[in-house]
């Protein structure tokens, strides 16, 4: 067992191998670290910061640089090392892609296999994401993006598919915050929120192939707008 201690570092408890146990804690401290914009995109990693950063030896942090690295959140190039990995415009487009054919089928299964009390869960994720628009303050950091994470996280669970789930709640989502915490802004949420009722309505009327298809309407439309926003920001950033 391990356990957080302060100032970020993590400990194991004494008389206990926690190798293992404590990469996955790394592991998903540093992923909170890159959504969060703690290690910038693009940014170099230094192991000899991050194991005094965190209180930690080489080898667990090299096992949970290595899951990044997979989960595609780093990248490592022969004449830079590792660094943070630098979101584009191609990158988003690949996921949205995928995003588009999976979470339509993720939407289709989910409609006759949601529970009642699922589909209420749901629900409520949509009125916390209105009322959330209502407290948005233009600047502040979303990469969490609570509302709609947990909106499409719930219909990927409730299709009850687990090569669906571990596709899109463990390898595309991540990635897909990312793009949140550049170029998240009200407009966004606010269509975002008109097509998760659209989609929400196909659900509770059990429709399979009207929830695929509104599923996939809403994932095409935020690729269009993510990708106008990401443009955005980058001449944002050029003309600095």
């Amino acid at each position: 067992m391990v356990r957080k201690a302060l100032g970020g570092q993590v400990t194991p408890e004494a008389d206990e191998d926690a190798t293992g146990t404590l990469a996955e804690q790394l592991f998903h401290m540093l992923t909170e670290a890159i959504l969060q914009g703690e290690l910038a995109p693009g940014s170099k990693i230094s192991e000899p910061m991050l194991a005094q950063r965190y209180g930690v030896s080489r080898g667990p942090l090299r096992e949970a640089l290595h899951r990044l690295q997979e989960r595609r959140l780093i990248v490592r190039t022969a004449n830079h090392g590792a660094r943070v990995v630098q979101p584009t415009p191609e990158m988003l487009a690949g996921i949205f892609t995928v995003r588009e054919a999976l979470e339509g089928l993720a939407a289709r299964e989910a409609a006759t296999r949601m529970t009642d009390d699922e589909i209420s869960a749901l629900a409520a994720c949509v009125r916390r994401h209105e009322s959330e628009l209502q407290e948005w303050v233009d600047g502040r950091h979303n990469a969490l993006g609570k509302a709609d994470e947990d909106f499409h996280f719930r219909i990927a669970q409730a299709s009850r598919n687990p090569l669906l789930i571990e596709l899109l709640c463990h390898q595309l989502y991540p990635l897909l915050r990312l793009y949140r915490s550049r170029n998240d802004n009200r407009t966004l949420r606010q269509r975002a929120l008109v097509e998760h009722q659209r989609v929400l309505g196909a659900l509770v009327d059990r429709d399979p192939q009207l929830a695929e298809l509104t599923m996939q309407r809403h994932i095409a439309s935020a690729r269009t707008r993510r990708t106008l926003a990401l443009g955005a920001s980058v001449t944002s950033e050029d003309d600095r």
